[in-house]
């Protein structure tokens, strides 16, 4: 059973499928793992007696011969789903025990497909966060090292994941938060095209941005979870409409003659020596394998910070102004009138990032300034998404590192937000164009600190094409161990 926690997904459910182990048993050996791993301070909520109902219920509906591929598979979601059975908080005091009447559209789907929920996953406070540092309920450590931060704003799905605490989480990536923290804990993670899945019932940040995915082990397991979890939604106004499709039909397709694009601005001043050279190591396995490196240019990608972080707080400040303390959600205990009970609420209920990005966005959207600022980044997001559209004439696919350095200490960017914001430096511009892209594991850092602390590969596709980049990181995971690496003690 305990070799059972070290399986990846795709090995799980043929274990199921097989009935060499029951849901209830994988949900025992799971729910047994995450109380001993509290120290990772991963989850927020477990509730024993819903795992074991859902997995008894899985086993029913194996036992009556109407079991589908996942069913049985146990999974954990990041606290920015809504869920009927465990609180929703978005990590925040604001939410501090709230209950959803429903399940987000991407949980709701998972569950009809039979996958048992172990519970919710800490994270930046309303996916705010490039380190899991600004978390109403405390920090979550990195299974590779407890000294540094496992990224954000998806900190707990990956480290969940990485320390095989669950075999797959959801996660969202609204600038980065996906891909960066998947790098900074050594598994794979993928964001899918914006629109792909549904953002019914996800605590919404930044509207045009927050996109659903995953961490799982392998690009495999991805591919499986992908094809029961991305679907259209009459729910949701961004949802696009397109066909069903089989996301696992390019896992065994290779890479021969496939044209790799290496954006120049990517390997710049600023990133790290270790970390080039981990993926200059990968691209070079991937020319061993057949493909074809392409230097191509993304002139306008350095300008993706400065244009995310004025549309994104923008958003937020939106989003968030729901929040007041009126229909659900804390409230003062203490106040004079409904105005006073607004301010009072949200100043007790939100942390300091939510603040200062509520904040920012205001002062964007203010008279004066919209032009100025909002309506001048739209039009640069739009020449960043151009610039993809350019490159992907040229390549089927890009590469490149996910962040510029391995995972940083805590504390280490706390008292400098831009420092941080600039972590998601590689993986901001995906995200203003809404494209495909994932985090695959192809080494670690270098020295006494970085040393142990794995590193990333980035890969980008085109929009739709989620079903061949996956095929492209499977491939080099097939010729590679890195995504079978275990932090010590795992």
């Amino acid at each position: 059973m305990a070799d059972l926690a070290h399986a990846s997904l795709a090995e799980l459910a043929r274990a199921l499928a097989a009935r060499e182990v029951s849901a209830v048993e994988l949900a025992r050996l799971y729910l047994a793992r995450i109380e001993s791993r509290r120290d990772l301070n991963a989850f927020l909520d477990v509730r024993p007696e819903v795992t074991l109902a859902q997995a008894a219920a899985a086993d029913a509906r194996r036992a009556r011969g109407e079991a589908g591929s996942l069913t049985g598979v146990p999974i954990a979601h990041k606290d920015i789903f809504v869920t009927r059975d465990f609180c929703s908080t978005a990590s925040s005091r604001i939410l501090e025990g709230y209950m959803s009447p429903f399940d987000a559209t991407v949980v709701d789907n998972l569950g009809r497909a039979g996958m048992v929920t172990l519970g919710k996953l800490n994270c930046d406070e309303f996916a705010m966060g490039s380190s899991n540092e600004n978390s109403a309920y405390g920090v979550v450590l990195n299974p590779w090292d407890p000294k540094a931060v496992p990224g954000g704003s998806s900190g707990g799905s990956s480290a969940a994941v990485a320390a095989r605490l669950a075999p797959v989480a959801t996660a969202t990536d609204t600038g980065g938060s996906i891909r960066e923290p998947a790098a900074f804990t050594g598994i794979t993670g993928t964001k899918p095209t914006y629109g792909r899945p549904s953002r019914w019932g996800m605590i919404a940040f930044a509207s045009s941005l927050d996109t659903a995915g995953l961490m799982t082990q392998s690009a495999e397991d991805a591919a499986l979870v992908f094809n029961s979890m991305l679907g259209f939604d009459p729910k949701d106004s961004t949802s696009v409409d397109r066909p069903a499709e089989d996301y696992t039909r390019h896992l065994g397709t290779g890479v021969k003659g496939l044209r790799i694009g290496v954006p120049k601005e990517f390997f710049g001043a600023g990133l790290q020596a270790d970390v080039e050279a981990a993926v200059r190591a990968a691209l070079d396995e991937y020319r061993r394998l057949g493909a074809e490196l392409v230097d191509i240019s993304l002139p306008n990608a350095e300008l993706g910070i400065p244009v995310y972080y004025v549309l994104a707080p923008a958003e937020c400040s939106s989003n968030l102004s729901r929040f007041d303390g009126v229909r659900y959600g804390h409230r003062a205990e203490h106040y004079r009138d409904l105005t006073d009970m607004i301010k009072k609420s949200r100043a007790e209920g939100f942390g300091p990032e939510p603040k200062r990005r509520i904040l920012i966005g205001t002062y964007v959207l203010s008279h004066g300034y919209y032009d100025a600022y909002y309506i001048k980044a739209q039009q640069v997001r739009r020449l960043i998404a151009d610039e993809f559209q350019s490159a992907f004439r040229q390549c089927d696919v890009i590469a490149g590192p996910v962040t510029t350095s391995v995972a940083f200490g805590f504390g280490e960017k706390a008292a400098d937000p831009v420092s941080m914001y600039m972590a998601d430096l590689y993986t901001v511009p995906g995200s203003l164009a809404g494209v495909p892209s994932m985090s695959i594991p192809c080494g670690f850092g270098a020295g006494p600190v970085n040393g142990g602390r794995p590193v990333g590969l980035q890969l980008i596709a085109n929009y739709f094409e989620e079903a061949r980049m996956l095929g492209v990181a499977h491939a080099y995971q097939q010729a590679t161990d890195w995504h079978r690496r275990l932090p010590q003690g795992v």
